[in-house]
């Protein structure tokens, strides 16, 4: 009899995990449920709307989708629609891949204040995510302050100063584009606790921040040391080398009639969000570095700013039966390990680190795992939990009727972009109709 696996969560761990489970060998049969109509996860919902290479990969998770042992449960929400009690009675495994979708908050006075957004739901905003679709954030400001050295900072400034022409290709909500593009904002401030040596943004994106058509990318020169210091690995330091090559270029840049500036400012961190109700700007602290580690100066300076974007991590969302590290953001495990017939991959395993392949030795290792505790299945799987969710009344978006939902998207494009996406888990519906 063939194993039952159920993974939740189709973004990149569910779909590697599934793609690791289809070559080990096992005889085995695997239903993705998501909670979304939509799969892919970060792909669809994270990713900047201007990166459509990385996107690319949803393909290659297409292809393990329309496999036949595979079945894809669209728009069926666990806690909500099915608990994790009935599909461990179901299933041989459940694999939890469900990501880290909550932001890490602030953990500074004032970050409750109207203006203050973390990444997630900013990112989740302009992407077209439903759960932030009415997020309308003010945007009537002429400074905003990112604070985060990664990659998703990055992103949300570069989508915050592009072009209307720049973003013809993307695929940014509508209602994003008319807000950020009407938007009076001049320069955005991404702030750093570290140095340059220490930021996590990859090269690739740190360049694209110096051919932008109507923002230069500001650096004070004095904030780039002479080299790169400390005990790296030879990869880890060549990668730090070419970005303090990268912003000695920015450094060395002019205005040159550009309208809007990025700055990058190293060894600040944010001690409190100044204002009344809303946020008017920014208090932080100088750094240094010591082992690694951010150690303020006692010297503070502030920011005039209308908006603040926290792009300084995620953790993972409690799930009802499980157990939950509260300190470390993710579900109680062992090397992927929860409990009997349970285990977790990605995000929820590990935490928010890496890119979207650092998932895919989880989905081998779970793969492994799976094959070693199941020499054969004895839960019936599929046809007990389609039966469940019809006794439920539960409307669950199939594989091909998301492939529908992908078309009307393409077709609804303006010309340049590759989809208009809907916005709301009932326009998905309604156009299945």
């Amino acid at each position: 009899m063939s194993i039952s696996v159920a993974i939740l969560g189709s973004g990149p761990g569910g779909f590697y995990a599934a793609d690791a489970l289809l070559k080990s060998g096992v005889d085995c049969r695997i239903d993705i449920i998501e909670r979304l109509p939509t799969p892919f996860g970060l792909i669809r919902g994270g990713v900047a709307p201007d990166n459509q290479t990385t996107k690319r990969v949803a393909k290659s998770f297409e292809r393990t989708a329309l496999k036949d042992e595979v079945r894809y449960f669209g728009n069926v929400e666990v806690g909500r629609d099915v608990s994790i009690d009935e599909l461990r009675a179901l299933y041989d495994a459940v694999v939890l891949a469900v990501g880290a979708p909550l932001d890490r908050p602030l953990g500074i006075p004032g970050e409750d204040k109207a203006g203050v957004f973390g990444s997630a739901a900013f990112v989740g905003w302009y992407n077209a995510h439903p759960d932030f679709r009415d997020l309308n954030p003010d945007l009537n400001t002429r400074a905003v302050a990112v604070i985060g050295n990664g990659n998703v900072a990055i992103d949300i400034t570069r989508v915050l100063v592009k072009t209307r022409s720049e973003m013809m290709a993307a695929d940014l909500a509508d209602y994003a584009a008319e807000a950020i593009h009407d938007a009076p904002i001049a320069d955005v401030y991404m702030f750093g606790r570290r140095g340059p040596v220490e930021a996590k943004f990859t090269n690739v994106e740190l360049r694209e921040m110096g051919r932008l058509e109507d923002c230069v990318s500001v650096v004070d020169p004095a904030q780039l040391p002479d080299a790169v210091t400390g005990d790296w690995s030879d990869r880890d330091r060549r990668l730090r080398e070419k970005n303090l090559a990268t912003l000695r270029e920015f450094a060395a840049m002019t205005p040159d009639g550009k309208s809007k500036r990025a700055h990058f400012v190293f060894h600040a961190a944010p001690v409190e969000v100044l204002g009344g109700d809303k946020v008017e700007g920014l208090r932080l602290e100088r750094t240094r570095v010591e082992g690694g580690r951010a150690v303020g100066t006692g010297e503070f300076f502030e920011v005039k700013c209308g908006l603040v974007i926290a792009a300084i991590g995620y953790t993972s969302e409690p799930i009802d039966g499980i157990a939950f590290d509260d300190k470390r953001g993710i579900v109680a495990n062992s090397n992927g390990r929860v409990g009997d017939g349970v285990y977790a991959v990605g995000w929820v395993k590990r935490g928010p680190t890496g890119v979207i392949g650092t998932n895919k030795p989880d989905g081998q290792s779970v793969a492994a795992d799976i094959r070693a505790d199941f020499p054969q299945g004895k839960k019936p799987g599929r046809e007990a939990f389609e039966k469940l969710l019809k006794e439920k009344g539960v409307r669950w978006v199939t594989y091909s009727e998301w492939q529908t939902i992908d078309l009307r998207e393409i077709e609804n494009a303006p010309p340049g972009a590759p989809r208009r996406k809907f916005t709301t888990i009932e326009e998905m519906l309604a156009a299945l109709e």
